[in-house]
C-alpha cells in the first residue's frame, strides 16, 4: 500500500507546486502593474483629482479610468478630456496585456515615449488634442488597429517604415507640423480604412500607390502644400465615401477615374489650382451628398448631367471660370439645400423653377452675368435663409413670394437693375438681420408703410429712387448700419433716429433733406460714422455732438448749415475725419483734434478763419489791449529764455557724445561718431570689429550683414550693421547721419553710433532683445496683437509727422518689426540715403505698395500700405506671400471680399477665433475696415499716420465699432 501511494503523493506535490507558482507569478505581475500605474500618476498633473482613487489600498482594477481582463491585468486606460498635463511616462507602455490607451483632449506635452513599440498587445492608441512634440516614434506595434495623434505639435517627417503598422484601420496624424512627402510605404497598410494627414506642412505629390489601399473609406489630405496632379489611381478605391484634398497646390485636370468611386458621398477639392472641365463621370456618382470644387480655375459649362445627382445636398462651384447658363436640372434635385455658384462668368436667366422642388436654405449666385427676373419659387421650401444675388444684371421687381419668406435672414440683391416698389409684407420679415438692395432702380415711398423687422442690424437702400419722408422707425432696436444715401428723400431727419442705441454708421447723404439736424442724434453713443452731406439741411451743428464718445467720421458738407463750429467738437478724441465744406459757417475753426491739421477742401466754401495755415483759411483777426499785449510779450520772453537755457544744457551734454572722433588701430584710421553718451563711453572700434565674426551673425541682406556685439566695458549689448558697398555712402555721410542719429522713439530701433574708414563702414544700433514679428505672430493672443499694432502706428506717426523732414520706412514688413518680451514693437529703419540704394530689393517685397513698383518712389503712403498689410496679417494669420487667394489674386482683394460678404469666423485667424469675445469681434471688424483703407489702390485715399493711430486708439479703447456683415 505504501508503494502504491508514493506515486500519488508525488503527483499531488507537482500539482500543488505549479498552482503555487502560477499564483505567485500572478501576484508579482499585478504588483508590477500597480507600480507602473503609480509611476505614470507621479509624472502628470491632475488638477481635478480624477486619480485620487489611485492608491494601494484599492484594487487597481477599480481605479478611475482603468479596465482589466478577467485575469485582473490592465487592459484599458481611458483618461480622455480630464484636463491633465505633464509628460507621458514610459511606464504607460510597460503593460503586457493592455489593448487600449486613450489620453486624448488633455494638456500632455513632451515627446511620445519610444517604448510604444514594445507594447505588442496594444490595439487602440489615442493621444489626440494634446501638446505633444518631437517626432513620430519609429518601429511598429503589430496588433495596433487605430492610431490617433492628431492636433498636437508633432514635427519631422512621417517615418518611412510607417507601412509596418500593417493591421491599422485608422491612422490620423492631422493637425501637426509634419513636413516632407507622404511615404510610398503607407500603401503597405492595405487594410487601412481612414487616413487623415490634413493640416500639416506636407509637400510633394500624392503617391499613386494609394490606389492599392482598397479598403480606404476616408482620405483627408487637406490644408498642406501638396502639389502635382490628382493620381488617376485613386479611382481604384471603390470603397471610398469621403475624399478631401482641399487647400493644397494641386494642378491639372480632375481625373475622370474618380467617376469609378460609386460609393463616394463627399468630394472636396476646393482651394487648389485645378483646371479644365468637370469630367462627365463625376455626375454619375449618384450617392454624392456634397460636391465642392470651388476656388480653382475650372472652366466650361455646368452640364445638365447634374440631374443624376439626386442625393446632392451641397453644391459649390464658386470662384472658378464657368460659363454658359445655370443648368435647369438643378431645379430637379429634391435634396439640394446649399447652392453657391458665385464669382464665375455664368449668363442667362436663373432657372425658372429653382427652389420649387429643392430644399434650398442658401443660394448665392452673385458676381456673374445673370439677367432676367428673380424666380418666384426660390423660397418654396420655406427654409431659405440666405439669398445672395448681387452684382448681376437682374431685372423686374422683388418677387412677391420673397415677401412671405419668413425664414430669410440675409438678403443681398445690390448692384442689379431691379425696379418697382417694396411690398408692405417685405418690410415685415421677422428674421432678416442684413438687407442690402442698394444700387438698383427701386422707387416709391417707404414712410407710409410700417416697417417691422425686429432682427434688422444692417439696412442699405442707397442709390435707388426712393422718395418722400424718412420712416420714423424700421421696427428694430438692433440697427447698427443704416445707409439711405443717394435717393430722393425729403423732409426732416426724424428725431426718433436718436433712439437707435446700437447705431454705428448712418449715411443720409445725397438726398433732399431739410430742416435742422436733430439734437437727438447725439444719443447714438455708439455712432462711429455720420454722413449727412449733399442735402438742404439748415441751422447749427448740435453742440451735443461733442458728447458722442466714439464718433470718428463726420461729413456735413454741401448743405445750408450756419453759425459757429462748436468749440468742444474739436475735443472729441475719436474724431479723425471732418468735412464741413460748402455751408454758411462763420467764426474761427477749432484749433484742436481733427480740426488741427484739416485739409483745406474740407472747410472751403464758408466764412471761417483759422490760425492754422494748412487749412487754407484766412487768419482770424484778434484785438489786444496794450496791457494784455505787454503781459503776453513778457511771458514769451521768459519762456524763450528758459528754452535757450534748456537747449544749451542739452546741447553741451549731447555734444560730448555726438562729437566726431578719429581713432587709429592696425586696420587704419577710423572716424567714429556716437549719438548716445553711454555708447560713446562703452563701445570702442576694436569692440565693433571683434563683433563681426561668423558666430555673431544675426542676419544677412543684400546691403550688409547684421552682427550682435557686446562691449567689454559695462557689457553693453549692441547690433552692428556692416555696409558692404562703401561706394554707396554719400559724400555728406556724417551730415545725413547726424539727423538720423537724433531720432529717439520707444518704438524705433535707435541708431547709437557709426564708424567709417577707407575700407567700409559700420552702423551701430541699440540691441533689442526679441524676435521678428514674422516669427512670433501666429503665437500671439488678440490683446498682444493689439499692442503691437498700436506701437507700430505710433512709430509711423513719429517718423511721418514729428521728424523734419519726414522719414519713410521703405519696406514696411513684419521682418522690419522686432517684438520684445513686453510685446512692444520696434521698427528697424534704414538711413534715408540707403532706402533707395537698391530698389530691386524693395520692390521684390510683397509689402510694397502697387504705385511704388511703377514709379519706384517710396512715400509715406507706401508705408501706410505696408502697415495695412500687417494689420490684415495680424487679424487673419495670412501673409501676402501666401498663394491661396484663388480668384481674388491678392491678400488685399481677398480681405475686401471677406469683409463685405463673409462672417468673421471665415477670415479671422483660428488661433484667436476661439477666445474672442463679442466686443473683440467689433474691434476686429473695425480694424479690418482701417486695414482696407490703408491698402486702398489710390494712395491719396489712404489715411495718414495720425489718422491711423487715432482710429486704432479709438477702436481699442471702445467696444463699439462698425457692424460686422
Amino acid at each position: 500500500m505504501a508503494e502504491r501511494g508514493a506515486p500519488t503523493c508525488r503527483l499531488l506535490f507537482i500539482f500543488m507546486f505549479f498552482v503555487f507558482f502560477f499564483f505567485f507569478s500572478s501576484v508579482m505581475s499585478s504588483r508590477d502593474e500597480m507600480e507602473l500605474l503609480l509611476s505614470f500618476k507621479a509624472s502628470i498633473n491632475d488638477p481635478l483629482g480624477f486619480l485620487s482613487t489611485w492608491n494601494s489600498s484599492v484594487d487597481f482594477c477599480n481605479w478611475y479610468g482603468i479596465s482589466c481582463t478577467n485575469s485582473s491585468h490592465v487592459s484599458s486606460i481611458d483618461l480622455s478630456g480630464k484636463n491633465m498635463s505633464g509628460q507621458i511616462s514610459q511606464a504607460l507602455f510597460g503593460f503586457l496585456y493592455i489593448q487600449e490607451v486613450n489620453l486624448s483632449s488633455n494638456g500632455f506635452s513632451g515627446e511620445i515615449p519610444g517604448t510604444i513599440s514594445l507594447c505588442s498587445s496594444l490595439r487602440y492608441l489615442n493621444l489626440s488634442n494634446n501638446n505633444l512634440t518631437g517626432s513620430i516614434p519609429r518601429g511598429s506595434v503589430s496588433e495596433l488597429v487605430a492610431l490617433d495623434l492628431s492636433n498636437n505639435m508633432i514635427s519631422g517627417e512621417i517615418p518611412a517604415d510607417i507601412g509596418l503598422f500593417s493591421r491599422l484601420k485608422v491612422l490620423d496624424l492631422g493637425g501637426n507640423f509634419l513636413v516632407g512627402k507622404i511615404p510610398n510605404s503607407i500603401a503597405n497598410i492595405t487594410g487601412l480604412e481612414f487616413l487623415t494627414l490634413a493640416s500639416n506642412q506636407l509637400v510633394g505629390e500624392i503617391p499613386p500607390e494609394l490606389g492599392r489601399m482598397k479598403s480606404l473609406k476616408w482620405i483627408y489630405l487637406g490644408y498642406n502644400n501638396i502639389s502635382g496632379s490628382i493620381p488617376m489611381e485613386i479611382g481604384k478605391l471603390t470603397s471610398l465615401n469621403h475624399l478631401d484634398l482641399v487647400y493644397n497646390n494641386l494642378t491639372g485636370e480632375i481625373p475622370s477615374s474618380l467617376g469609378n468611386l460609386t460609393d463616394l458621398r463627399f468630394l472636396f477639392l476646393y482651394q487648389n489650382k485645378l483646371s479644365g472641365l468637370i469630367p462627365s463621370s463625376i455626375f454619375g456618382l449618384e450617392k454624392l451628398v456634397s460636391l465642392d470644387l470651388s476656388d480653382n480655375s475650372l472652366s466650361g459649362e455646368i452640364p445638365e448631367l447634374v440631374i443624376q445627382l439626386q442625393n446632392l445636398e451641397i453644391f459649390h462651384l464658386f470662384a472658378n471660370n464657368f460659363t454658359g447658363k445655370i443648368p435647369r436640372a438643378l431645379a430637379s434635385l429634391p435634396r439640394l439645400q446649399i447652392l453657391q455658384l458665385w464669382s464665375n462668368k455664368l449668363s442667362g436667366n436663373i432657372p425658372k423653377n429653382l427652389g420649387k422642388q429643392n430644399n434650398l436654405t442658401v443660394l448665392d449666385l452673385s458676381t456673374n452675368n445673370l439677367s432676367g427676373e428673380i424666380p418666384e419659387t426660390l423660397c418654396n421650401s420655406g427654409r431659405l435663409f440666405k439669398l445672395i444675388l448681387f452684382s448681376n444684371s437682374l431685372e423686374g421687381e422683388v418677387p412677391e413670394s420673397l415677401s412671405h419668406c419668413r425664414s430669410l435672414r440675409r438678403v443681398r440683391l445690390q448692384n442689379n437693375r431691379l425696379s418697382g416698389e417694396l411690398s408692405r409684407e417685405f418690410m415685415k420679415l421677422p428674421l432678416v438681420y442684413f438687407l442690402d438692395i442698394s444700387d438698383n432702380n427701386l422707387t416709391g415711398r417707404i414712410s407710409d408703410r410700417s416697417w417691422d423687422m425686429p432682427s434688422l442690424q444692417m439696412l442699405n437702400l442707397a442709390r435707388n429712387g426712393f422718395f418722400g419722408d424718412l420712416p420714423p422707425s424700421f421696427g428694430s432696436s438692433k440697427l447698427e448700419n443704416l445707409d439711405l444715401s443717394g435717393n430722393q428723400f425729403s423732409g426732416s431727419i426724424p428725431e426718433s433716429f436718436g433712439n437707435l442705441s446700437e447705431l454705428m454708421q448712418l449715411k443720409l447723404s445725397g438726398n433732399m433733406l431739410s430742416g435742422d439736424i436733430p439734437e437727438e442724434l447725439s444719443s447714438c453713443k455708439k455712432l462711429v460714422s455720420l454722413n449727412l452731406s449733399n442735402n438742404q439741411l439748415s441751422g447749427h451743428i448740435p453742440t451735443a455732438f461733442s458728447d458722442m464718445p466714439v464718433l470718428g467720421e463726420l461729413d456735413l458738407s454741401q448743405n445750408q448749415l450756419s453759425g459757429k463750429i462748436p468749440p468742444n467738437l474739436g475735443g472729441v478724441e475719436s474724431l479723425v475725419l471732418v468735412n464741413i465744406s460748402n455751408n454758411h459757417f462763420h467764426g474761427s475753426l477749432p484749433s484742436t483734434g481733427a480740426f488741427l491739421a484739416i485739409n483745406s477742401s474740407s472747410v472751403a466754401g464758408n466764412n471761417l478763419c483759422s490760425g492754422d495755415t494748412t487749412s487754407g483759411l484766412p487768419p482770424c483777426r484778434r484785438f489786444k489791449t496794450p496791457v494784455w499785449w505787454f503781459f503776453v510779450s513778457s511771458l514769451l520772453v521768459v519762456l524763450m529764455l528758459l528754452a535757450l537755457v534748456t537747449f544749451a544744457i542739452v546741447f553741451i551734454r549731447r555734444r560730448a557724445g555726438s562729437k566726431l572722433k578719429r581713432v587709429e588701430n592696425e586696420d587704419g584710421l577710423w572716424e567714429m561718431q556716437f549719438f548716445d553718451s553711454k555708447a560713446s563711453k562703452s563701445i570702442t572700434i576694436n569692440g565693433v570689429l571683434s563683433s563681426t565674426i561668423e558666430d555673431n551673425v544675426i542676419s544677412r541682406g543684400r546691403k550688409g550683414i547684421l552682427y550682435k556685439g557686446k562691449s567689454k566695458k559695462e557689457e553693453m549689448q549692441f547690433v552692428v550693421k556692416e555696409i558692404n558697398d562703401s561706394n554707396s555712402i554719400s559724400s555728406n555721410f556724417w551730415t545725413e547721419f547726424a539727423q538720423f542719429g537724433k531720432l529717439r522713439h520707444p518704438n524705433v530701433v535707435n541708431l547709437i553710433g557709426l564708424c567709417r574708414s577707407q575700407k567700409g563702414g559700420y552702423l551701430i544700433f541699440e540691441h533689442i532683445e526679441g524676435k521678428n514679428l514674422s516669427e512670433v505672430l501666429r503665437s500671439l493672443s488678440w490683446e498682444r496683437r493689439q499692442k503691437i499694432a498700436i506701437g507700430i502706428a505710433k512709430a509711423l506717426k513719429f517718423l511721418h509727422c514729428n521728424c523734419s523732414p519726414g522719414m519713410v520706412v521703405g519696406n514696411m514688413s513684419p521682418e522690419k518689426v522686432i517684438v520684445d518680451w513686453k510685446d512692444e514693437p520696434h521698427l528697424r529703419l534704414s538711413p534715408p540715403w540707403m532706402v533707395c540704394v537698391d530698389f530691386k530689393c524693395i520692390i521684390s517685397s510683397a509689402y510694397v505698395a502697387p504705385e511704388a513698383r511703377e514709379t519706384k518712389a517710396i512715400t509715406e503712403k507706401s508705408d501706410i500700405y505696408g502697415f495695412g498689410l500687417i494689420l490684415i496679417e495680424l487679424m487673419t494669420g495670412k501673409s501676402p506671400t501666401d498663394t491661396e487667394f484663388g480668384v481674388h489674386g491678392s491678400i488685399v482683394e481677398w480681405a475686401r471680399y471677406c469683409y463685405s460678404d463673409c462672417h468673421l469666423d471665415m477670415w479671422i485667424d483660428p488661433i484667436i477665433r476661439a477666445v474672442q469675445a463679442s466686443n473683440n469681434q467689433n474691434q476686429m471688424v473695425e480694424i479690418m475696415n482701417l486695414a482696407l483703407q490703408c491698402t486702398a489702390t489710390d494712395p491719396t485715399a489712404r489715411p495718414c499716420a495720425t489718422h491711423v493711430l487715432k482710429t486704432l486708439d479709438s477702436v481699442l479703447r471702445s467696444s463699439s465699432c462698425i457692424f460686422s456683415p
